[in-house]
């Protein structure tokens, strides 16, 4: 008892990381750090205990690059998907065909709308051709083409759900939900709700036998955008469709292949006497499934078509007769698109762009095998009781044994903790939450050994000495206010960077001394890191004749943007008031570029384990010093990027070009700042900065005579404009060339 009272202080500052825990693991306090470090853990383990092995039931007709590349751009005329269909069902016999591909809007690539306007029209004279066309429309109508294909056929139609204020609805949902509105008690708020969709056309929709959603990420708790689970029922309560509760295409395609038996929820008693539910039954088969119903994916290996999880064949091989008659017969098949340019690649926790037709392939093979992973009702349960005991054992633990035993203890108590949530998750298929109760393990440990340790103020002087040379004094100060909230580890932020460089430096730098060059740059540099903190920014470093400075790090900034222009604007006037400063007494007048860009860049302490700084890096750090090079070509002092222009909107921006810089591919806009939109710009500027948009327009259009035309009178009011002359010289210049069909207007620089 003596040791208790001795140690009680340090048993209670052990017992706040307890405390945390619970309050997460309660509900009554989410901490997204460690819900964060609960889908690692998930993903980690999926990946380890994935089978490895392929399904040969499912396979997957794959719309992907080489089927484009042969057959023509998405989306394919309707008889073509219904060549494609009558293959698989005809000749390969396949047992289910399921749809991940929508049929939204009607098929026009027959022309027979248009034979029949001109029939009605000029042609309308023409003794019997309006009954030629009436009897060729069933061979024209590729609706009607596909629509035939799939009428009485085992295949599932794919559409997707929406939720809006204004509820639209497309096409035609399946005539009955899998279960009535009444499915589950009163105030019961189990799966998704939604109130619009997109389907395929009625024509269709009342072809085929059956439909399934698409939508997969519902929100699992996850911000990261990883699809984890996929919800397998989910609500529609709107005006156009009957309202119930309809399947997915994975459990659709399922049901289909195993004679469609009915979906019967399973329910059990919950907190304040409401039902959950725990389970959806078809016959003899139990899927677990969460309160929002849906099943956590049971991933079989890595995805795509040289993962081996799961066969795929090119549409286009399918549709050139290139298989074997019957060689898919009795395979349950997906048709799903891989090539990039159609966005169905999706993040999941065995890969970041793992193809969504996969997704489905997935659920369909792990309900075959009853291969299903189940979070239970008692998972909060569950990890109240492992913090707790396990917090109490060290609170006790850490405070009383010696150090060596405290790290045993420490140590032992990890190993508990892991290897029994790896047995219910290996042996028992139960997924449950881990990450609280390591976290409170560390922090218990770390709080534990501290104790004595002055944190606070030890943390104040090691952020004053980390930061103190990199951002301006007021910025620390606020930083003192929490000092735990700052570090120098690297972290993924939206920034906005700025390069600034002075032009000529080196005919500058001859015509001065040593100490005089070094006097003189001394005063630039001190005048515009006055700037720059004075906007809140950090400087990064000098280099020779040019400084470097970011927003939004290490304090968040919400408009970084806005103030990086900002302080570039003034950056300008800084050096204009220095050069009049040089001009009367005599000395060199310096001129300036500055380039800016925003994006997601990493920011933290970087380098060598000589020589480290406090830096950003990225792609997006890149293009900002190829814009401040560009800024003597245009002959402005200011160039942004289309990022910077969209997140700085209180400004006034005239766009330059589009230009692809070193090192990247895609085009960016670039613009360059006026005056501030609150400085109530002139019906002047207005009219001719919508000129010069007319301009640019022209330009992109190749249409050299107008854009000359157009430019005339800008030329005339201010001939001495950069940006104008150069233009006009690339008018002039493009006049003599023949049109590009590849033209898009943008300007290559292949130097940095």
């Amino acid at each position: 008892m003596s040791a208790l009272r001795r140690h009680w202080p340090r048993i209670a500052i052990t017992l706040l990381p307890v405390v945390l825990a619970l309050l997460h693991a309660t509900g009554a306090w989410r901490l997204g750090v460690i819900e964060h470090l609960d889908h690692l853990i998930y993903d980690a383990r999926l990946r380890a205990t994935m089978p490895g092995t392929p399904d040969t039931r499912v396979v997957i007709v794959d719309v992907d690059d080489a089927s484009l590349a042969r057959e023509g751009q998405w989306p394919w005329p309707r008889d073509k998907i219904a060549s494609l269909t009558t293959e698989l069902l005809a000749r390969q016999h396949v047992a289910v065909l399921g749809f991940d591909v929508m049929f939204l809007e009607p098929d026009r690539s027959s022309g027979l709308g248009r034979l029949k306007e001109i029939a009605a029209g000029p042609l309308s004279g023409v003794p019997g051709l309006a009954a030629e066309i009436d009897q060729l429309a069933p061979t024209l109508d590729h609706d009607a083409t596909l629509a035939q294909a799939l009428r009485g056929q085992p295949v599932a139609l794919g559409y997707y759900f929406t939720r809006t204020e204004q509820p639209s609805a497309k096409g035609l949902l399946p005539a009955t939900p899998v279960l009535p509105p009444d499915a589950f008690p009163p105030h019961a708020s189990f799966v998704t709700l939604w109130n619009g969709f997109g389907a395929s056309l009625p024509v269709l929709g009342r072809a085929a036998p059956v439909a399934g959603f698409l939508n997969t990420l519902v929100g699992d708790g996850s911000d990261d955008g990883v699809i984890r689970s996929v919800p397998l029922i989910a609500r529609y309560e709107g005006e156009h469709a009957s309202p119930g509760h309809y399947e997915s295409l994975a459990l659709a395609v399922y049901r289909l292949a195993n004679g469609s038996p009915p979906v019967r929820p399973a329910l059990v008693a919950g907190d304040g006497n409401f039902p959950r539910l725990q389970a959806l039954v078809l016959g003899s088969l139990r899927i677990p499934v969460d309160q929002s119903a849906s099943l956590q994916v049971p991933f079989r290996g890595p995805g795509g078509p040289r993962a081996g999880s799961f066969r795929y064949v090119a549409a286009a091989d399918v549709l050139e007769g290139r298989l074997a008659p019957g060689e898919l017969k009795g395979k349950i098949v997906l048709l799903g698109a891989t090539a990039p340019g159609l966005q169905d690649l999706r993040a999941t926790p065995v890969g970041a762009a793992f193809p969504g037709v996969e997704v489905h392939a997935n659920i369909v093979s792990g309900l075959l095998d009853r291969r299903l992973l189940a979070v239970p009702d008692y998972a909060p349960g569950y990890e109240v009781l492992t913090v707790l005991a396990a917090g109490l054992l060290l609170a006790f633990g850490l405070s009383l044994l010696s150090a060596s035993r405290a790290v045993l203890l420490g140590a032992g108590v990890v190993a508990a903790l892991v290897g029994l949530n790896t047995w219910l998750y290996v042996g028992h298929s139960l997924v449950l939450p881990l990450a609280s109760a390591l976290v409170m393990v560390a922090l218990a440990f770390a709080l534990n050994m501290s104790w004595g340790y002055f944190v606070e103020s030890r943390a104040r002087r090691g952020l004053v000495r980390l930061f103190g040379t990199y951002v301006p004094p007021q910025l620390v100060d606020e930083m003192l206010v929490r000092p735990g909230r700052y570090s120098m580890r690297a972290e993924s932020k939206e920034m906005t960077v700025m390069f600034c460089d002075m032009r000529d430096f080196t005919r500058l730098s001859e015509q001065m001394a040593p100490a005089e060059l070094q006097a003189f740059l001394n005063t630039v540099f001190s005048r515009l890191t006055e700037v720059i903190s004075a906007h809140r920014g950090t400087v990064d470093k000098y280099m020779g004749d040019c400084v470097m400075a970011f927003w939004g790090a290490p304090i968040d900034t919400p408009g970084h943007a806005a103030l990086a222009v900002q302080a570039a604007i003034d950056m300008a006037a800084a050096v204009h008031d220095i050069n009049r400063q040089h001009r009367a007494n005599g000395r060199p007048e310096i001129s300036a570029g500055i380039g800016l860009n925003s994006g997601l860049m990493s920011v933290g302490d970087m380098g060598s384990t000589a020589r480290r700084s406090y830096t950003v890096v990225g792609d997006a750090v890149n293009l900002a010093s190829r814009l401040e090079g560009l800024s003597g070509h245009y002959g402005v002092e200011i160039v942004a990027s289309g990022a910077t222009r969209e997140a700085a909107p209180g400004f006034v921006w005239q766009e330059l070009d589009s230009v692809r810089v070193k090192g990247k591919a895609q085009a960016v806009a670039i613009y360059t700042p006026l005056v501030p939109e609150a400085a109530a710009e002139s019906q002047d500027t207005r009219q001719q900065l919508d000129r010069w948009s007319q301009v640019l327009a022209a330009y992109r259009r190749q249409d050299w005579a107008l854009g000359r035309n157009l430019l005339a009178p800008l030329l005339a009011a201010d001939a001495k404009k950069v940006l104008y002359q150069l233009y006009a010289q690339r008018l002039a210049s493009m006049a003599l060339r023949p049109q590009d069909p590849d033209w898009d207007g943008a300007t290559r620089f292949d130097t940095k």
